[in-house]
């Protein structure tokens, strides 16, 4: 389960959970919550009105969680309706006791009930899941007359403390809460650990006999606006993460007070793991006896990618658990911790010191482990080998990334680092400006009807290459030409032609060439010819104005585009009017462009440095002026005129 595909248990508290956590009970007697009864300022661009939520959590002991969600949603709009589906996830280590459902009209008055036949009961199992024991239950009304309210509840134990559920009352933008609340029941003895965000003070903690009662409620929250470039949701709304402090998982017992405990526990569960078949240990001496330490590690990861595929197996506690070496060795296939698992006991075997480290995965997920709170917050597993000066990282899932390279899958954010002797949290490789770069040559030709033929070569490195390396090593060259012929380049035109060279070295580059034919690029206008100098590098992104931006703002990555066109246009034609160059220095970056004319020759010349990183919500104005100027200056036009 700690695997891209499914996220399901590390992600359980993230994903899988989260869709439990917002389902409901079935309760008899006069209308409930009318839709009228909803406060005008929580309807306000609202698609969909939490009107009541309960999660109750009772710990009675390590092996036994018990968890009752209970919530009443009036759906606004059609909109609104995708979060009035009731989905419940369970396998072997988590007992769905029931479900309960009903559906009311506007004024409250019931219209049906959920019967358990109408559930749908579904197989977990993904494209590139072998075996798995994870299963979900799902139902929806499917009631389309505006508003109406349903109501839901879920019971569900889990038969470990391993992980437990969090809360997150608001669950998207256009999405109001009347009324929502946690309360988590344990015994007195029982260390509760947790995380909130935007939630102000303290939970209220009673006693209940032997037994605390922790308890988190919000109130009225307005529908949360959609804003750019905003941080992960969960830091944007009321979010209260939980964690144990001591658990078990069926005879394993663990605690998770610190990384290096948590650490420490899933070295313990994979412990001995890693042995070799006597056959594969002589090839791995066959393959590296006598190369340094670089080269074996190459070498190894080569084999790896050769004689391995990356499928999903999963069973009950193997949700965490990996499979051992022998078993990849003999089927040839492995989820993402056998195949790590797989790798580092290649490497041990070759002498070479290797970890595996756990990961939140996901190009726009760096921010969800949090430094301060150990917890089970992983779906993925790479590995880690360290070395005197420079560790060497490699993702076993892949059969195509090169050596030492991560991408924008786990690069930049913090991973669990599980060890013998001291597992840490540490950060993976953050890939720089300089190192994620598209450089661009472009030789266009324009005819007197305003068609053009146009050679580029473009050089991607790092994080830039990410998507075209992808597609050059999962698609076939028909479905490679077809999703550029699809690219929207320009309103009408033809591929002609289309190479990419892969350059696998640790910071890997590709070259492509692409020849394209646009029909009608330029407008022609009696004697006059207007065309875009920038051809393929335009940004598509303009920002509204937002004086009332509550989000800090996140960007993604660091990276540089520098683009050099030359356009040779019809004889007789000569520059009416040329865009002025334009430079912008920001915070966020600097941009520049420029247009020339030598003869029947336009040159131009566009580069962009763009800066990554957290910026203050203050800052938008910066940014929208920044992003706004860039996309009119790409848009800039020449005015040709025939002698």
């Amino acid at each position: 389960m700690l695997t891209y595909t499914l996220k399901k248990y590390a992600h359980s508290i993230a994903c899988c959970v989260c869709f439990l956590f917002f389902l409901t009970p079935v309760f008899a007697g006069d209308p409930v919550f009318p839709a009228s009864m909803i406060p005008d300022s929580l309807k306000s661009n609202a698609h969909i009105v939490k009107r009541m939520e309960e999660v109750s959590i009772k710990i009675n002991d390590p092996r036994d969680v018990r968890v009752t969600t209970h919530y009443v949603l009036t759906v606004m709009d059609a909109e609104g309706e995708r979060y009035a589906r009731a989905t419940a996830f369970y396998d072997k280590l988590t007992d769905l006791r029931s479900i309960k459902g009903t559906l009311y009209d506007a004024t409250g008055e019931p219209v049906k009930k959920l019967k358990q036949s109408d559930l749908q009961d579904l197989s977990g199992v993904g494209s590139e899941s072998l075996m798995t024991d994870d299963r979900y239950k799902q139902h929806a009304f499917y009631y389309n007359v505006y508003p109406h309210t349903v109501e839901y509840e879920i019971e569900v134990k889990y038969n470990h403390s391993f992980y437990l559920p969090y809360w997150m009352p608001q669950r998207s933008t256009g999405y109001a809460v009347q009324q929502s609340k946690l309360v988590v029941t344990a015994p007195k003895d029982y260390v509760l650990r947790y995380h909130q965000f935007n939630y102000k003070g303290e939970p209220l903690i009673t006693n209940d006999g032997g037994d605390n009662v922790y308890t988190w409620e919000v109130k009225n929250m307005p529908p949360v606006q959609d804003e750019p470039y905003a941080p992960s949701w969960h830091k944007r709304t009321t979010t209260v993460q939980l964690a144990p402090a001591s658990f078990e998982m069926q005879q394993y017992k663990g605690t998770m007070a610190s990384w290096e405990d948590f650490g420490h526990f899933m070295y313990v569960l994979n412990q001995g793991r890693d042995q070799l078949p006597d056959a594969v240990k002589q090839t791995v001496h066959q393959l590296t006896d006598g190369l340094s330490r670089e080269e074996k590690i190459a070498k190894l990861y080569a084999y790896l990618q050769q004689h391995t595929r990356y499928i999903s197996v999963q069973l009950g506690i193997g949700g965490w658990q990996t499979y051992d070496a022998n078993y990849v060795a003999a089927k040839g296939y492995g989820d993402c911790k056998a195949l790590s698992n797989y790798m580092c006991a290649l490497l041990k075997e070759a002498g070479v010191k290797a970890s595996c480290v756990l990961v939140y995965a996901g190009e726009d997920d760096k921010d969800v482990t949090e430094a301060s709170f150990p917890s089970t917050r992983f779906n993925h597993v790479i590995v880690c080998a360290p070395g005197t000066k420079d560790s060497t990282w490699l993702e076993c899932t892949s059969s195509f990334q090169p050596v030492g390279y991560l991408g924008s899958f786990t690069a930049d954010r913090d991973v669990l680092f599980v060890d013998e002797t001291g597992s840490k949290l540490i950060h993976t490789p953050v890939y720089t400006m300089e190192q994620n770069q598209q450089i661009r040559y472009i030789s266009a030709t324009i005819t007197e009807t305003g068609d053009m033929t146009l050679k580029a070569d473009t050089r991607y490195t790092g994080l830039q290459q990410d998507d075209v390396n992808a597609r050059l090593n999962i698609l076939t060259r028909e479905k490679i030409l077809e999703r550029l012929k699809q690219a929207g380049y320009f309103s009408s035109y033809d591929v002609n032609g289309y190479e990419c060279k892969q350059l696998k070295t640790s910071l890997p580059a590709v070259d492509e060439h692409l020849e394209i034919a646009a029909h009608n690029y330029a407008t022609v206008t009696g004697k006059r010819m207007f065309l875009e100098p920038n051809l393929l590098t335009k940004t598509g992104r303009r920002l509204s104005s937002d004086s009332a931006r509550r989000s800090d703002i996140y960007l993604n990555d660091a990276y540089r585009d520098v683009d050099t066109v030359k356009i040779t246009i019809p004889e007789g034609y000569a520059p009416e009017a040329m865009p002025q160059p334009v430079a912008l220095q920001s915070i966020f970056g600097s941009y520049s462009s420029r247009a020339t004319v030598e003869g029947n020759v336009i040159t131009y010349t566009r580069s962009i440095d763009h800066k990554g990183g957290a910026y203050p919500a203050s800052a938008y104005p910066e940014l929208e002026k920044f992003y706004n100027g860039i996309y009119k200056a790409d848009r800039a036009r020449i005015v040709l005129v025939k002698k």
